[in-house]
């Protein structure tokens, strides 16, 4: 099942008797699932797991639901604007995806985007963070999509909800694409509108006020996710006028593909033939020159993908064709300077660096 497929069967939009009873199979499944992330969460909040703090201060930056929200131009804009600052940071993550001593797709796009900043993928992250501080000397450490991990303490916890389904469809993977209960939005001290564009301003609002009774005290910011140039894996670069008058083939293997499609829409593309593979895709050269065959069969001029894919296909062409990534930035369209405030009183308790003898 594609995430498409998927997306359609748990939103309601597929009808039928065998859909409504695949989602009431979900529904059964859903329920213990639900009851564990609970039950954990309430181990933590009572104390009776703890959290290991460490000796620099940890940004999380994280996900309520499922698939992609941005969360990769989020963290890249944060990283760059602590470097600005002269801030060592350093990025941790799980893994995800990634094979055995190899690094996942969401890794090696920072690695392009952050040359500058170490990426540590560990899935016990106090391990990492504490490697962090010790060879990496970094005075602060962002964890990427660490929101439901809480061994490790955290001093700033953000969230991003996407505008385009922010809520799961209600449910508890896998009735919906919540990670954890609603509820679970308290713990956050902010909450970030991802794609806030790709809505209008009346369900922006409906979000927030939903968002924000399960969270009071958080900091609301909204942001969108622009197109900026076209990259392909020479690292050339095509201004997005590139496409006008194209036509275009688009594949993606990630969590969210309706994300996707907007940015497409977003960069002018005209896309005449589009697929999807399942989030975090291992393309193998069968399916690379596959992909490049039905480019042809479309009669396209180009092909684009995300800057995920390409860094798993790292090659300039399929076929005969020229692939192009769609370069993301981030944009806030609102909250930026109270956001900026509160990451920038995280800066006093970096600890001074020692005395030289």
């Amino acid at each position: 099942m594609n995430p498409t497929t998927f997306y359609d069967l748990i939103s309601g939009r597929r009808r039928g008797a065998l859909a409504a009873l695949a989602r009431g199979a979900l529904r059964i499944a859903e329920t213990p699932y639900a009851a564990a992330m609970r039950w954990r969460n309430a181990q933590y909040d009572s104390g009776r797991r703890l959290s290991t703090r460490v000796a620099v201060p940890v940004v999380c930056v994280g996900n309520l639901t499922l698939g992609g929200t941005g969360k990769t131009p989020f963290v890249a804009w944060l990283a760059r604007w602590l470097r600005s600052r002269g801030v060592r940071v350093t990025l941790i993550s799980r893994g995800y995806g990634a094979e055995q001593g190899g690094r996942n797709d969401e890794a090696r796009e920072l690695e392009q985007r952050l040359p500058d900043v170490p990426h540590l993928q560990n899935p016990n992250r106090v391990e990492a963070a504490r490697t962090a501080i010790e060879e990496c000397e970094c005075q602060m450490i962002l964890l990427d999509d660490g929101f439901q991990h809480r061994r490790l303490a955290r001093d700033l916890d953000i969230v991003l909800l996407d505008a385009l389904e922010p809520f799961g469809f209600g449910h508890v993977f896998p009735r919906g694409t919540l990670r954890e209960p609603l509820a679970g939005l308290r713990r956050a001290q902010v909450v970030a509108l991802s794609r806030a564009d790709a809505v209008d301003a009346g369900e922006r609002a409906r979000i927030r006020e939903t968002a924000l009774r399960h969270a009071p005290a958080a900091l609301w910011i909204e942001v969108a996710q622009r197109p900026r140039s076209l990259l392909n894996a020479a690292g050339a670069r095509q201004p997005l006028e590139f496409l006008h008058g194209q036509r275009c083939a688009a594949f993606c293997g990630i969590g969210n593909p309706a994300g996707f499609r907007h940015t497409l829409a977003a960069a002018g593309a005209e896309v005449f033939a589009l697929r999807e593979f399942s989030d975090h895709h291992d393309y193998t050269r069968e399916e690379i020159e596959a992909l490049g065959r039905w480019a042809a069969e479309a009669a396209v001029q180009q092909i684009l993908c995300t800057h995920k894919d390409l860094v798993k296909i790292g090659v300039t062409r399929l076929g005969e064709l020229p692939l192009w990534a769609v370069e993301i930035g981030l944009e806030f369209l609102h909250g930026e300077d109270e956001f900026a405030a509160l990451v920038g009183a995280l800066l006093a308790r970096i600890p001074p660096e020692p005395a030289e003898e």
